[in-house]
């Protein structure tokens, strides 16, 4: 029985006025509640240890990176500081020692390029043993 006889239906519609609203809020709530940073213009401290300090081993070759970016092995400056040459003073200060431990002494304002060169000429030099050197905190 269709007692509506002269009406037509309306078909629902969906509004969605109300509903960019209530987005455009959040987004706005959203943008004013994040905090940014930057992480280009993180500090970085470097890590300190509390072990005690091992004893001096006749298989070490200390290798040490200045804030400027020169290095010195076993406190000898190196006049060239790109891979080939640190990797050329690694083997001189081994000499005939199998398979020495390179102990890296890197500044905290070195830049990580030095230390990762360092690396790659131990790399290199077929010396796979490094180990960083820390300070102990004051």
């Amino acid at each position: 029985m269709n007692f509506q006889r002269g009406r037509s239906r309306e078909e629902p519609e969906i509004n969605l006025i109300p509903m960019i609203d209530v987005l455009l809020v959040i987004i706005i709530f959203l943008m004013l509640t994040t905090t940014y940073t930057k992480f280009s213009g993180l500090e970085i401290n470097l890590p300190t240890a509390d072990a005690s300090k091992q004893a001096e081993q006749p298989n070490e070759i200390d290798v040490a990176i200045t804030a400027s970016g020169q290095v010195l092995v076993n406190k000898s400056p190196l006049t060239a500081t790109d891979v080939k040459g640190i990797s050329e003073a690694l083997r001189r200060a081994a000499g005939p020692r199998p398979d020495p431990v390179i102990v890296i002494n890197a500044d905290a304002k070195a830049t990580h390029q030095s230390v990762i060169d360092v690396m790659q000429a131990a790399q290199t030099a077929g010396y796979p043993h490094i180990s960083f050197a820390t300070q102990s905190p004051r």
